[in-house]
């Protein structure tokens, strides 16, 4: 699923480009929308951002207050938490008003924002819309385990398969017991070659005997403790096939597609490769 946040002045017109990037991608894949809320708003009120989103075309909606709250299901639930779940579901997601997220972002109205800006523009009549959809397409996805698994089982050869497995590496405070406990890694990839390697990778595995699909994904940026890293998922005929896919897969891409990790403890910090 491919994510974009727009960010700035409620008079920058911000809700009206949701509208206008919502109508775009519907024509191409299935988009949610997810709106910043200081509070929950009057659900029967058809002049609301959230019912604006869903005319323009957003399959479906949800709106997230301060504090974790999500008026959708009265349920806890972060931005992040959301997007792991319309992940299996969606194409596209578009979020309306995080600027505190590390999100891609269209900027307007000079705007404080954490993630990087892909457009900025002073009011939203400004932005060239197929331009951000065109960058959009070429961004990297926001992909889950539960995203990936959908996704094979999608698959136009899926009605021969007999097993999906999978591989997720996570971050692991300690290797040993007396070890400074790891607060995070940040991965950076070498662009262009990284994704070309990979892309060279699953085709391998695909053209194996039995294997159906694959999909292979490495996060990159800051991933903190306990959070996942990188996922293998291999649709085939029988399980067999399926394990030996899978571990091939993870032990090719961490020796073959280049990704550079910096790893911070309480203690220190490093590169990985210089420390090797």
């Amino acid at each position: 699923m491919k994510v974009l946040g727009v960010v700035g002045p409620s008079d920058a017109g911000k809700t009206t480009l949701v509208e206008r990037l919502t109508e775009r991608l519907d024509a191409v894949g299935r988009v949610a929308t997810v709106k910043h809320l200081t509070h929950a708003p009057d659900l029967d009120r058809e002049d609301k951002d959230t019912e604006r989103h869903r005319t323009a075309g957003a399959t479906v909606t949800y709106g997230v207050t301060d504090h974790e709250g999500w008026f959708a299901t009265g349920d806890d639930r972060s931005l992040e938490a959301t997007l792991d779940d319309l992940a299996p579901d969606y194409d596209y997601c578009i979020v309306e008003g995080f600027s505190d997220a590390a999100l891609r972002q269209v900027v307007l109205g000079g705007r404080d924002h954490a993630g990087p800006a892909l457009v900025e523009a002073p009011e939203a009549d400004a932005v060239d819309v197929d331009a951000v959809v065109e960058r959009l397409r070429e961004a990297e996805p926001h992909e889950t385990l539960e995203s990936l698994v959908a996704q094979v089982k999608r698959s136009p050869r899926a009605e021969r398969a007999g097993a999906i497995a999978t591989f997720t590496g996570r971050v692991r405070a300690k290797d040993d017991e007396d070890d400074a406990p790891t607060e995070y890694l940040e991965f950076e990839k070498y662009e262009g070659v990284a994704e070309e390697r990979m892309r060279r990778l699953r085709e391998e595995l695909e053209a194996r005997e039995g294997v159906l699909d694959v999909r292979l994904h490495h996060r990159t940026g800051v991933v903190e403790y306990g959070e996942d890293i990188v996922f293998v998922v291999v649709l085939a005929g029988h399980r067999r096939e399926a394990f030996r896919a899978v571990e091939d897969g993870i032990d090719r891409l961490k020796a073959e597609v280049p990704l550079f990790k910096r790893e911070v403890t309480v203690e220190d910090e490093f590169w990985v490769h210089e420390r090797s």
